[in-house]
C-alpha cells in the first residue's frame, strides 16, 4: 500500500524566523491520525532565517537525524561536540541518557532542512553526534545509504540505535529503478518530481510531498525530472 501525503496537508507553523511543516504531530500541531509511522516519530520540513535558530534545549532517548537541503546549520552540545553541517550533508545525534544542544543558522542565507526523529531500540546510551557528506552526483539506478542501525553497514553509513536505514540522493530525469524495503518506508521528495510505482498502483510526488509505503517488498522510483529524495526504512 502507498499513501500519498501532500505538502499542503502537513501541519503548519509560522514564527517569522521559522516556518515549519510537520508530517506528524509536533509542538502545537496535533493530529490524532498523524502521530507517527512505526518508530518514525517526527519529520519536520523547516525553513530558518539567517542568524536565527534553536537555543540550547534538551533531548533524551531519541535518534535525531538532520538532512540539510540548503544553507548550513551550526550544532553545539554539552557533550563537547561542535560542527557545521552544510547543504548536501546529513548529521545524526543519539540523545541517549540526555543531551543539551543548540542549532543555529549562522550564515547569511536561509536554511532549509528535514529533521527526523526515530525511536531507538536501545535506551540510555551515551550521547553522540556525527555528520556525513551525501554524494552529490546524479544517480540513475540507486540511492546512497546515508544512515543505518545495522552492524553490517558500519563504516558505510552514519550509525543510529535502531534497525533502520535512510537512503537519499539526487536522481537524474528519466531514471527508473527498484528500491527494496525491509520493514516499511517513508518517502520524502526534497526537490523535483518522482513517481512511486508498485504493480498497477502509481503515485506522483512533488517537492515537499511524502508517502507512506506498507506491506510491500519493493517499490519502483521513476524520476519525472531531476529530483532529490529520501527513503526512510524503519520498523
Amino acid at each position: 500500500m502507498i499513501k500519498h501525503v501532500p505538502f499542503q496537508s502537513l501541519g503548519k507553523a509560522n514564527h517569522g524566523w521559522l516556518k515549519a511543516n510537520h508530517h506528524f504531530s509536533f509542538a502545537h500541531y496535533y493530529n490524532p491520525s498523524r502521530m507517527q509511522f512505526g518508530t518514525l516519530r517526527v519529520i519536520n520540513d523547516d525553513w530558518v532565517a539567517p542568524g536565527k535558530g534553536f537555543p540550547p534545549h534538551p533531548h533524551n532517548n531519541m535518534e535525531i537525524i538532520t538532512f540539510v537541503r540548503s544553507g548550513s546549520v551550526t550544532h553545539e552540545d554539552n557533550a563537547g561536540n561542535k560542527g557545521v553541517t552544510e547543504k548536501g550533508e546529513v548529521q545524526i545525534m543519539s540523545a541517549g541518557t540526555g543531551i543539551v544542544h543548540s542549532e543555529y543558522n549562522r550564515s547569511k542565507d536561509p536554511l532549509t532542512l528535514y529533521q527526523i526523529w526515530i525511536e531507538p531500540n536501545e535506551r540510555n546510551v551515551s550521547p553522540r553526534w556525527d555528520s556525513k557528506k551525501i554524494p552529490d552526483s546524479l544517480n540513475d539506478n540507486a540511492l546512497s545509504l546515508l544512515v543505518s542501525g545495522y552492524s553490517e553497514d558500519k563504516g558505510k553509513a552514519l550509525f543510529i540505535h535502531q534497525k533502520a536505514r535512510i537512503f537519499g540522493g539526487k536522481v537524474s530525469e528519466g531514471s527508473r529503478f527498484d528500491h527494496g524495503i525491509t520493514d516499511q518506508a517513508y518517502v520524502l521528495v526534497s526537490s523535483g518530481c518522482v513517481e512511486i510505482v508498485s504493480g498497477d498502483k502509481n503515485i506522483t510526488l512533488n517537492k515537499g510531498d511524502g508517502a507512506e509505503v506498507t506491506n510491500l517488498l519493493s517499490i519502483q522510483i521513476h524520476a519525472l525530472e531531476e529530483s532529490e529524495l529520501l527513503v526512510i526504512d524503519a520498523p
